[in-house]
Order: C-alpha cells, then sequence, then structure tokens
C-alpha cells in the first residue's frame, strides 16, 4: 500500500518548480504575471535550499520555487527536496519537471516528512506527494515505512524501550510478514550458551534476551542480521559521565537499524533465507554487575577479559554473531552504535563498515552512492590484533591504548566469525544531532538502505 502522504495523479495538485541560481529565469518560463512579481518582490535567488511560495491572479498558491545545488556542485544535498514537507503547508504536489533523481526525491520526501509524536502530539500538516512518472511508490512507501518504525525504536526513552520492548518489536515484525521468532531470556542464556550477553545483562531488572527470527525459504541463500540492542547504557561499573550518558537510549541504534533492514527484505520478498538475532540487554549497575578484570566465558568458547564495562556492544555482538556463524551462511551483517572513535574519525553522518570480502566491500562502497545512504570502508588492520592480547584469557575485549579503537572493536568481532562466506559490521551513530533535508533531528536507521540495495541486486525481487 502506498505511504500515505503520496497521492494519486491529482490535476489539482500544486506544481513545484526545481530551480538552480543560474536557471532560474527559464524556472519561472510561464508563470503569471503575478506569480513572477511575488518572486522578485521576495528576491527569491534560488539558493539551494530555499523555496517561495507563489500566489496566482486569484490569491490561490499557483506554485512553489525550490532551489537546487548546480548540476554536480561538489557537496551537494542529493536528499535536499526532503526539506520541502518542512515548510510547505498542507496540500498535495506535484514536481513540475521530473528531478534529477525520482526515485530519491520523493525517497527524500517521504523521509523529511517523518515526525517522532508518541509524547507530544503537535497539529498535522500532511504535504501530500504526486510520485514522478516511473518511480515504484509501493517500494518506496516500504523503505520509508521501516526507516520510520527504526527511528522510533531509537527515537523511544528507555522507560518505555527495554530488552523486552525490543523483543515486542522482532514479535511485531514476524507476524507482519509470517516469520517465525523465538527469544532465550534471563537465566536460560546460561542454559543454552550465551554467557557474555547474560553477563552484560544480568545487573538489570530488566532480564537480558537473545530473539531469533527467521523468514523464507530453507533452502535459498542465507543471510543472517545481528543487532546490537542495548536499550540504555550507563557504562556499567565504569560508569559515564552525565554528558556521555545523556543520549544512551540510542544504544539500541544497531537493533533498530537490523530491524528496519529486515523489514525492507521481508516486505520486498527477496529470494533469501533470512536470519535477525538482536541481542537486548540493559547495560546497569548493581551488585550483580559485571566487572572490569573478569574473565568471561563466550559462546565460542574463547575467553574475554573485560577491560571496560563500558565497552559492552561487542561482548553481547560476539555471542550473537558466534550463533549467526553456526549456520554458515552467505553473508553476516551486523549493526551497532559500538565506538566513539568511529565519530572521531568519520563524524556522525558517515559510519564506517569494515569487511575481508573484497567483492562485498566493493559492492557496498558502490551502492552506498546510488542509494544515498553513505557509508565508508576502514581497514580491518590486522597488526592491531596485538593491541586485544591478554595476559590471563584468550583475549581482551578493548585496546590496550587510546588507538583505532573502531578498528579494534572491528578486529575483536571477525574473531567469532569463521564460517560465514562474507561478514561486514557497521559501527553506526544511529542519531542526527541537528536536522537536514530529509533527516530530522534524532534517530536515524544508518546503513539498512544500503545493505538492503544489495541484497536485492544479489537475490532479486521475490515472486
Amino acid at each position: 500500500m502506498p505511504h500515505p502522504l503520496l497521492a494519486p495523479d491529482d490535476a489539482g495538485a500544486v506544481p513545484i518548480r526545481l530551480v538552480t541560481e543560474k536557471g532560474v529565469e527559464a524556472g519561472m518560463a510561464g508563470l503569471s504575471d503575478t506569480g513572477r512579481a511575488f518572486a522578485a518582490a521576495q528576491g527569491f535567488e534560488a539558493k539551494p535550499g530555499a523555496h517561495c511560495l507563489l500566489p496566482g491572479p486569484g490569491g490561490a498558491l499557483e506554485a512553489v520555487l525550490f532551489g537546487l545545488d548546480e548540476p554536480g556542485a561538489n557537496g551537494a544535498d542529493r536528499f535536499l527536496v526532503g526539506k520541502l514537507p518542512t515548510v510547505l503547508p498542507a496540500g498535495t504536489y506535484r514536481f513540475s519537471a521530473s528531478p534529477a533523481e525520482p526515485e530519491l526525491a520523493t525517497l527524500a520526501w517521504l523521509l523529511g516528512a517523518y515526525r517522532f509524536e508518541r509524547y507530544r502530539q503537535r497539529p498535522a500538516k500532511p504535504c501530500r506527494l504526486v510520485p514522478p512518472a516511473g518511480v515504484d511508490a509501493e517500494e518506496t512507501s516500504r523503505i520509508a515505512a521501516a526507516t520510520a518504525l527504526g527511528r522510533d525504536l531509537v527515537n523511544t526513552p528507555a522507560n518505555d524501550l527495554g530488552p523486552q520492548e525490543i523483543e515486542d518489536a522482532v514479535r511485531a515484525l514476524a507476524a507482519k510478514h509470517g516469520a517465525a521468532v523465538e527469544a532465550v531470556v534471563g537465566d536460560d542464556l546460561l542454559a543454552r550458551n550465551f554467557p557474555m550477553i547474560h553477563a552484560v545483562g544480568r545487573a538489570s531488572s530488566r532480564a537480558p534476551r537473545l530473539v531469533d527470527l527467521s523468514w523464507g525459504d530453507a533452502a535459498a541463500p542465507r543471510v543472517t542480521i545481528v543487532g546490537k540492542g542495548v536499550a540504555f547504557d550507563t557504562g556499567g561499573l565504569n560508569l559515564k559521565p552525565d554528558a556521555s550518558m545523556a543520549l544512551m537510549k540510542k544504544d539500541m541504534g544497531g537493533a533498530a537499524a537490523a530491524i528496519a533492514l529486515a523489514d525492507m527484505v521481508m516486505g520486498a520478498g527477496l529470494r533469501l533465507r533470512l536470519r535477525l538475532l538482536v541481542a537486548a540487554v540493559e547495560n546497569a549497575v548493581s551488585g550483580s554487575a559485571f566487572r572490569p578484570g573478569d574473565v568471561l566465558q563466550s559462546r565460542k568458547g574463547l575467553s574475554v577479559e573485560i577491560g571496560n564495562t563500558d565497552a559492552e556492544g561487542r561482548l553481547i555482538l560476539a555471542d550473537a554473531l558466534a550463533l549467526a556463524d553456526e549456520d554458515a551462511p552467505e553473508i553476516v551483517v551486523d549493526f551497532a552504535t559500538l565506538t566513539g572513535a568511529a565519530r572521531v574519525a568519520l563524524g556522525p553522518e558517515l559510519p564506517p563498515f569494515y569487511s575481508d570480502d573484497e567483492a562485498l566491500a566493493g559492492d557496498l562502497a558502490r551502492l552506498a552512492t546510488a542509494v544515498n545512504d553513505p557509508a565508508w570502508r576502514m581497514p580491518l588492520w590486522r597488526p592491531y590484533a596485538k593491541l586485544l592480547d591478554s595476559k590471563i584469557a584468550d583475549l581482551n575485549h578493548i585496546s590496550g591504548g587510546p588507538f583505532a579503537g573502531s578498528v579494534t572493536a572491528a578486529l575483536f568481532l571477525t574473531r567469532f566469525v569463521e564460517k560465514a562466506r562474507a561478514y561486514v559490521h557497521f559501527d553506526i551513530y544511529a542519531w542526527n544531532p541537528a536536522p537536514r533535508p530529509g533527516r530530522p533531528e534524532g534517530g536515524e536507521v544508518q546503513g539498512a538502505r544500503l545493505v538492503y540495495a544489495l541484497l536485492k541486486e544479489r537475490y532479486g525481487d521475490g515472486p
């Protein structure tokens, strides 16, 4: 079903004229004298992101002018039209001429219109768009809806989104798509050999769990998605300072991205056997909290010395990845809000990914540009593996120094994946610190559209 903000062809839709500074005169050709005079009176110069509402002779809205970057401009924002739903009055609109990238423009409109309104209702201002010719409205709507689901999960505070509610989100997704799901909860994690997930989550009054969803033909190529679902991260006994703890409701952003990706895959009916694994915990402080210096056993059998309890995400991922690897799938992909070092290296908008598979890495780099879901490959620099050495265990889970924190975290995770044909790890931020077109301030789903494009390219549409 098309998105509620997409409209069927409507002869009364207000045309949006996309213009550049150099092409502003041509862009206003055919407007009424009233509209042209109003644009001149407003001093409209078609700077990127600027808009002008043009009244017609009777006072009704005749057209909208919207400024774009010049073609090929360095640093041009390909989601720029995602600003329009935030500045236009309610109504139905269409582009007077098809944008250069009509699919991206339509998606940007839907993503830009997203609002998180669970706790504060604001007056509705629906701005509906007639999609340009040739746009797959169903596909674009599915992607936008899955992204909104992920954003909602990240934006929900931890008092209303704990491990149980993360499990509930996966179960709702399973019900929507006819998937099977089970969860291993609390002390059953020890009985089922997920000791590190249990250790990280045992200090909370809200039981830790591993949620396991399966969907698709069992004979199809196997793809497993793993998400870090830390509902809130205090840092554990290595308690975070208040400034670092303020946004820790988003520490389940990896799980949100994984859930959104699974929604896209199942909604499209891709020809693959999907498995979604979400390790959901709260890293709390109590007498049963795990400690710096503890040695934990892992599902894989490796012993892990704890260097810092605030690096808990890689521990729960390690057990989940070990389970994922046991099936020897074609691809294992994980999403995690894992390190501040990744933000230092690339900032909040550009998440790094790590993979030793050259074909996979090349496809991801190419598709990141194609679908405007940016990501950047970082090296699994094997000489840094020695920074994870421990004197009393098989390895430490953090490096022995201040450098290459994102790389060493990725190297730690690779120790738990051996049988999968290809593995990629995304170290995401899952948050927009400030609003941008198509990307409202708050929770963000990074990497999911990119991996979906890869899976769609490799495994095709379903019947």
